[in-house]
Formats: structure tokens, C-alpha cells, sequence
């Protein structure tokens, strides 16, 4: 039971909020509007999905944000994370912009630095989290700018242990 609580809470850790349902392929927006996770993830966001976690029954998440710019080259994203019918936790994302389309940052379940990188609707974050587990998300900008579609992947040894599908709406 530990190791699969553990690698749930590894799935969540991404920036998601919510996904579309397993089996849909993400609409991917033109090259613009470009993805800025400074302007989409601040204000107030919400994200539902899925999570399957390996040998474990897939969860639905609901993610609630909240995120505050203390510059055009900065976010500090607050959310609440709710996990099936378990209660809410609490996570913090702090990314700046090192360069066009480059951010890095700390996220309170990553252990060294996140990574993020913008390529025109895409945005790529990656961090490891303790026990060497891997974290990739793809974030796809949706037309009209206030939706992101965000599939999650979690990976030990090069094997995906858990699979998060959301949708992130700005509110």
C-alpha cells in the first residue's frame, strides 16, 4: 500500500488540473496562442481526471489553483489536489522565465529542480521525485486560450508506473 499511495501522489504532482478521457488524443491548438504557464496559471484554474496507477484501479483527481505573478517572468502556483474520496493536499509550484520559452523552478513534491519549456500550444515540465521516479507532462494550449488539455506520465526504471489525463480550465 505504500509504494501505491506513493506513486498516486507521484502522478499528481504535475501541474495538471484535469485531462481528457483516456482515449481521446488532445486537440493541439496552432502554433499560436504560445503556451506562457505565467499568464494561463494565473488567477484561479481547475483541473479534473484521471489517474491510473499500475496494478491500482483508476481515480478520478480534481485539482484547484491558484496563481500569483510576482513579475511578468514569474508564477507561484498554489493548489489544492483531491485524489478519489481521500482528502485534499496541498502543492507549490514556483517557475521563472530563464528564456524565451525556458522556465525552471521547485515544485513542493520534486526533489531537485522542474523544468519547463514552451513550444508554440506545448508545454513540456519535467522533475524526478523521490525514489527515482521520472515525471513528464505534455500541457496542449486549446484554442481560445483558457483550456489545457495535460497528460502526465510517471516512469521508474524507464517504466510507466502511473498515467494522469486531465483538463485545465482558467475560471
Amino acid at each position: 500500500m505504500g509504494y501505491r499511495r506513493f506513486f498516486a501522489l507521484a502522478a499528481l504532482a504535475g501541474l495538471g488540473g484535469c485531462v481528457s478521457p483516456v482515449g481521446m488524443q488532445p486537440h493541439v491548438a496552432p502554433a499560436s496562442p504560445v503556451f506562457d504557464p505565467v499568464a494561463f496559471f494565473a488567477g484561479k484554474t481547475h483541473g479534473t481526471g484521471v489517474l491510473h496507477v499500475i496494478a491500482s484501479k483508476p481515480r478520478q483527481t480534481d485539482v484547484v489553483g491558484y496563481g500569483t505573478s510576482p513579475s511578468p517572468e514569474a508564477i507561484t502556483l498554489d493548489q489544492q489536489v483531491r485524489q478519489g474520496d481521500a482528502a485534499a493536499t496541498h502543492r507549490t509550484w514556483h517557475l521563472h522565465r530563464i528564456a524565451p520559452g525556458r522556465y525552471v523552478g521547485t515544485l513542493t513534491d520534486a526533489i531537485g529542480p522542474v523544468t519547463a519549456e514552451s513550444a508554440g500550444a506545448e508545454l513540456i515540465i519535467r522533475f524526478t521525485m523521490r525514489h527515482g521516479l521520472k515525471v513528464v507532462q505534455h500541457l496542449y494550449l486549446q484554442s481560445g486560450g483558457r483550456t489545457a488539455v495535460n497528460t502526465m506520465t510517471v516512469r521508474k526504471w524507464g517504466i510507466v508506473v502511473a498515467r494522469l489525463d486531465e483538463r485545465i480550465e482558467r475560471i
